[in-house]
């Protein structure tokens, strides 16, 4: 598919949409590459400033799609659109938490949890829903990138199958990259929606125009 609605989001996320890019050409090392580059030091107030703006794009998109849209198959495993919103909701506030909890030194003295990428969301959550708990991950992760701030580069005990350990800055990042993942499913969604209404029209009425 194409990414035009990528091209659109790095002048405002450019780190995030940068590092995102190597999963979209399957060049996975050069993600941790990137991850580490662009996330050291003093880089948490302008990481929270583009995951701002990814939480407005997930918002519009949410907003966008047609309400049947969310109990269709949403483009990871089989969970439909409304799971798959949540699970980005509850992911992205999840990382920064772990991210700001050791960067604060309050990590709980247990052994370090390992994520497991795939917990869906509530099946049934309306779209209004859904905004609101994306709202609530974005101030969840404003007041963790507080506590990041300062401490970027020390280490972080969560652990991820995928990518495995990364430093407090790092999961910030990474929270981003797995944003775009799934607003890349999103937007794929939501292309395949405008072509079935394109050519639904087509077969009652050629040469019309389905936005009308």
């Amino acid at each position: 598919m194409t990414s035009d609605w990528a091209s659109e989001l790095e002048p405002l996320a450019p780190d995030i949409v940068a590092t995102w890019r190597g999963i979209e050409a399957e060049q996975f090392l050069s993600v941790r590459r990137e991850v580490r580059r662009r996330a050291g030091e003093g880089s948490a107030a302008t990481i929270l400033a583009q995951l701002e703006r990814l939480a407005d794009a997930l918002v519009v998109i949410v907003e966008r799609l047609p309400e049947a849209a969310f109990a269709m198959p949403g483009g990871e495993a089989d969970w439909t659109v409304a799971e798959t919103v949540g699970h980005v909701a509850s992911s992205r506030a999840g990382l920064a938490m772990a991210a700001g909890l050791a960067a604060a030194s309050r990590w709980p003295s247990a052994e370090a949890p390992v994520v497991v990428p795939g917990v869906p969301g509530a099946a049934a959550a309306p779209r209004a829903d859904l905004v609101r708990k994306l709202a609530q991950s974005q101030r969840i992760i404003a007041r963790s990138a507080g506590q990041v701030a300062g401490h970027e580069s020390e280490p972080c005990p969560l652990d991820h199958p995928l990518v495995g350990r990364l430093r407090c800055g790092e999961w910030l990042l990474f929270a981003g990259v797995h944003d775009l993942m799934h607003l890349e499913q999103l937007h794929a969604i939501e292309a395949d929606l405008a072509t079935s209404r394109l050519a639904l029209a087509n077969r009652l009425t050629p040469g019309a125009d389905p936005s009308r």
